[in-house]
């Protein structure tokens, strides 16, 4: 531990805060349910897919070429993303595009990119 860091050794030293807190607290599900959201940000080709999907619609075959993967793990990880409602797709004869869900989605992942380039 180095001298910086300053360590707590109350019990509670600002009790109507933490009280506040508490009071404001989520329940338990609300936290699963965003650690299992932003799990789906925890995979490298769903991030790269997301990317893509933020610049435009895409079909599978594009992603694939694009990203120099199979289809088959394109589509997996679309499957996936669709699964946890970040992308939705929609049918233009044979061929189905995706794109990010909703404004929320390219909020969270422009956020994100713009946090990590400061």
């Amino acid at each position: 531990m180095s001298k910086s860091e300053v360590i707590c050794d109350c019990e509670v030293l600002h009790s109507e805060i933490v009280d506040h807190v508490r009071k404001h607290m989520p329940q338990e599900r609300e936290f699963e349910n965003l650690e299992l959201f932003f799990k789906v940000f925890g995979d490298r080709t769903r991030v790269k897919i997301i990317w893509a999907l933020d610049e435009h619609e895409m079909c599978v075959c594009d992603l694939a070429v694009l990203l120099n993967m199979t289809k088959s793990a394109i589509s997996h990880q679309l499957s996936y993303l669709r699964q946890n409602r970040l992308v939705n797709s929609r049918r233009d004869g044979k061929v189905i595009f995706y794109s990010l869900s909703d404004g929320h989605i390219k909020s969270i992942f422009e956020a994100g990119r713009e946090h990590i380039n400061e």
